[in-house]
Order: structure tokens, then C-alpha cells, then sequence
């Protein structure tokens, strides 16, 4: 019994001991809703691994400062911890990274000022106080926790998140950044004097602190909601205007090969009178190329390549083929729309892969450009498949990916090297890509693998 009582004391009175004791698994669990939460609401993909690594860690930084370092000083510790370990530990870009920060804290205001209030209306007494208390710290910590996870539920329930923060071009990107630093740190300094001074603070103005707050989220979220419909507005406009583009030049050269459709078939004739097969052979070789360039037009359909990153790039290599008299062979087998891949990253690592190719292909005498875009149902892997004909028999494939490698001579070495090196990268920080590398007598090739 005395065992029980001392601990029923321990309990109710104030006791520094014991709060720290308590502090300890309250810092895990208040790490883990908020990672449920802001991963939740943002659509960050996680494994178990990263999940643990940022539980951990975050948690030992957080006790640390708080054993550490003085207050505030110590808050200001943490807001700063968060988006960096985000950053590393789960790769994401650091806009969701501060994103999530504020995400989080602002939720955690306003849920802990609603039950403080609740505190003070039940107990008539400084909630200050109160929470000094073990007893009490864990009844109300218990409180904000459950609210936490029944709005984390909520979230997951009716399948609420955000997902329009990977579509900024450089411009919008800095500002919102800006942004939301700026958000961030008004967010914490206004959330650490609510916490500290609530008991001084008169109810009206607290509510107010909450209300500006809610409208200067509200203001952001429609200032992010506008700023992505302009960038799928551009998105779908620079693709109308490629479209345009490969339908004026399909119907030029159709208009060609019609009006020159007698000249054809008169030289066809002639070739057959005099059996000139041979030179007929040749005729039919030069006639093949103009009809492949029209069928490879046609191809450029945005309904069948229904993305428009990807047809925009397409569009793009088909013309510089051209220019470069580069025979491109295009097979569109899949759906293009719900690749499992950020369009940034996808952007950059078609790009590079597309440029190496042409830029090899150039230099041989057969210039070959293969691009197959299919899906393998067995293991359910997006496929881009690139091949083309190349000149260096002895390029090493094993250090193509390394930083500064080039097989290019030195005259062209100052600018190259960073390509693949740049792609090797995007496959480290995702799991679900991978990229095979083969090569044989005729052709290079590159299987870009995304995983669903």
C-alpha cells in the first residue's frame, strides 16, 4: 500500500521526476501522429525502414533539446530538425518538407488550445499549473493524442491528401517556399505564446489568434489550389500547341506527298519499264523514309500519349530526329497517364536517356532511335525502352553512371558526364525505379523499370 499511495502522490502533485519519466513515451508517441498525420495529408510514400529511422531519431533530438537546451530555444531546435530530417530520411522536395512542418503544428495548435480551454473551463485554474502536474499532463496529452489519431482516421477515411505540390515551375516553387518558412516561423512563435501565456490571455483574443490563423491557411491553400490549375492551364497549352504544330507539318507533307502522287507513280512505272529493280529498290527506300516520318505524326496523338510531359519531350526528339536525319521508331503500348513516378523526375531522366541516344545514333552510319513505352501485366512494371545504334563497341557500361565518365573525346569532355550520373540519382532516392543497361553488335540499350 504505501508503494500504491507514494506513487498515487507522485501522481497529483507536482513532481519534476516523474514528468520527465512520463515526457519520455509521450515524445515517441507525439512523433509518430504527427508522421501519420503530415505523411497522410501530403501523399508521402514511406517504407517501414524510413518511417522507424525518422520516429527515432526526431524523438531523441526533441528529448534532447528539451533536456538541453532552454525554452524557447528549444522549440525553435525542433521546427528545424523536422523538415531537415524529412529532407533526408524520406527524400522528400524540401516545399513538402516545411509543408508538412506547418501542416502538423498548425493542427497541434489548434487542437491543444481547444482542450486547454476546455481545461480551464472545467478546473477554474491555470492550465500552466495543471500541466505541471503528472496526473493531469497525462489526461490532457491522452486528450490531444486521440483527437490527433481520430483526425488522422478522418484524413485516411474519406481519403484526404494533397498531391498538386510536384507541378511548380522554378518561379513558383521559390515562393511558396518563402511561404511557407515564413508561415512556419509565425506559426511556432504564435503557438509557443498561446501555450505559455493562455491563462493570461483574455478567450476572445485566443479565438482570434486561432480565426487569423485559419484564414491565413485558407488564404494559402487557395493561392496553391490557383497556382496549380495555371500549371496544368500551361501543361495543357503547351501540348495543344505541339499538337498543333505536328498536325500543320503531317498536313503539309500530305499535301505534298498527294500533289507529287503522279510524279510517284510515273517514276514507279519507269523503273518497272526499263526493270530497273535496283533503282527501284532505292526510289522505294527514300519513298519509305517520308512515310515513316507521316506514320511517326501520326503516332504524336495526345489521346494516345495521354501525358503531357511525356508528349511534349516526344514531340520535341521526333523534330530534332528529323533535323538530324535520324530514322525514330515510336511504339505506344500502355496507358501514359498514371505512370507511378514524379513528372519532374520523369522529365529529367526521359530527357537524359533520350538525348544520349540521339546523340549517339548521329554519329553512326545507320542512325536508329527505338522507343517502346509498354507494360509488363506479369509483374506489373511500367516499361520505357530505349535503343539505338552507336559507334563506341567498348563503351564501358558498369562506369557510365559515375560522376565525370564520358566516352566522348576530349574536345567534347568539358560539358558531359553528368547526365547519367544526374539519373543514378533519382533511382537511389526512389525504390520503385530501376534502370538495365545492355548493349550488343547493333544496338544500346536503356530499360527505364517503374514499379507499381
Amino acid at each position: 500500500m504505501e508503494i500504491i499511495q507514494t506513487i498515487l502522490n507522485a501522481l497529483t502533485n507536482e513532481n519534476e521526476i516523474m514528468m520527465n519519466i512520463i515526457s519520455i513515451p509521450m515524445t515517441f508517441i507525439e512523433v509518430c501522429l504527427s508522421f501519420l498525420l503530415f505523411s497522410q495529408i501530403l501523399n508521402i510514400s514511406y517504407t517501414k525502414k524510413q518511417a522507424f529511422l525518422y520516429v527515432i531519431i526526431f524523438s531523441i533530438i526533441a528529448l534532447a533539446s528539451a533536456y538541453l537546451i532552454p525554452s524557447p530555444y528549444n522549440t525553435f531546435l525542433n521546427i528545424i530538425a523536422m523538415p531537415v530530417l524529412l529532407y533526408f530520411i524520406l527524400k522528400t522536395n524540401s516545399l513538402k518538407s516545411i509543408i508538412a512542418e506547418v501542416t502538423f503544428y498548425f493542427t497541434i495548435f489548434c487542437v491543444t488550445t481547444f482542450i486547454m480551454i476546455i481545461y480551464k473551463f472545467i478546473f477554474h485554474s491555470n492550465p500552466n499549473v495543471l500541466m505541471n502536474i503528472p496526473i493531469h499532463k497525462l489526461c490532457y496529452s491522452t486528450l490531444v493524442y486521440i483527437t490527433l489519431f481520430l483526425i488522422y482516421k478522418i484524413c485516411k477515411k474519406l481519403k484526404l491528401c494533397i498531391t498538386f505540390f510536384d507541378k511548380f515551375d522554378k518561379y513558383n516553387y521559390n515562393i511558396l517556399i518563402t511561404n511557407f518558412i515564413v508561415g512556419t516561423l509565425a506559426i511556432g512563435i504564435e503557438a509557443y505564446t498561446a501555450y505559455s501565456y493562455i491563462s493570461f490571455m483574455p478567450r476572445h483574443l485566443i479565438f482570434m489568434s486561432m480565426a487569423i490563423l485559419l484564414f491565413y491557411f485558407a488564404i494559402s491553400l487557395y493561392s496553391l489550389y490557383r497556382t496549380s490549375q495555371l500549371e496544368k492551364t500551361k501543361l495543357l497549352l503547351s501540348e495543344e500547341k505541339m499538337y498543333n504544330k505536328t498536325l500543320n507539318t503531317l498536313h503539309d507533307n500530305i499535301r505534298g506527298f498527294k500533289h507529287n502522287f503522279n510524279n510517284i507513280v510515273q517514276a514507279i512505272g519507269g523503273y518497272l519499264s526499263t526493270d530497273n529493280i535496283d533503282g527501284l529498290r532505292t526510289y522505294y527506300k527514300d519513298l519509305l523514309k517520308e512515310c515513316h516520318l507521316n506514320n511517326n505524326l501520326t503516332l504524336l496523338n495526345p489521346e494516345l500519349i495521354n501525358n503531357p510531359a511525356i508528349y511534349s519531350i516526344l514531340t520535341d526528339k521526333l523534330y530534332q530526329c528529323e533535323k538530324d536525319d535520324i530514322k525514330l521508331n515510336l511504339d505506344v503500348l500502355t496507358d501514359l497517364s498514371n505512370l507511378n513516378i514524379k513528372m519532374y523526375e520523369l522529365t529529367i531522366i526521359l530527357g537524359i536517356l533520350l538525348d544520349n541516344a540521339i546523340e549517339a545514333a548521329k554519329k553512326c552510319d545507320k542512325k536508329i532511335v527505338n522507343i517502346t513505352f509498354r507494360k509488363d501485366n506479369k509483374t506489373n512494371i511500367d516499361l520505357i525502352i530505349i535503343q539505338n545504334t552507336y559507334t563506341n563497341k567498348d563503351v564501358n557500361i558498369d562506369k557510365i553512371f559515375e560522376k565525370g565518365y564520358t566516352s566522348k573525346t576530349n574536345k567534347d569532355k568539358e560539358n558531359h558526364g553528368l547526365g547519367l550520373w544526374e539519373v543514378r540519382k533519382y533511382l537511389r532516392k526512389n525504390t520503385n525505379l530501376d534502370l538495365y543497361t545492355t548493349k550488343n553488335e547493333n544496338y544500346f540499350t536503356q530499360q527505364f523499370e517503374i514499379y507499381n
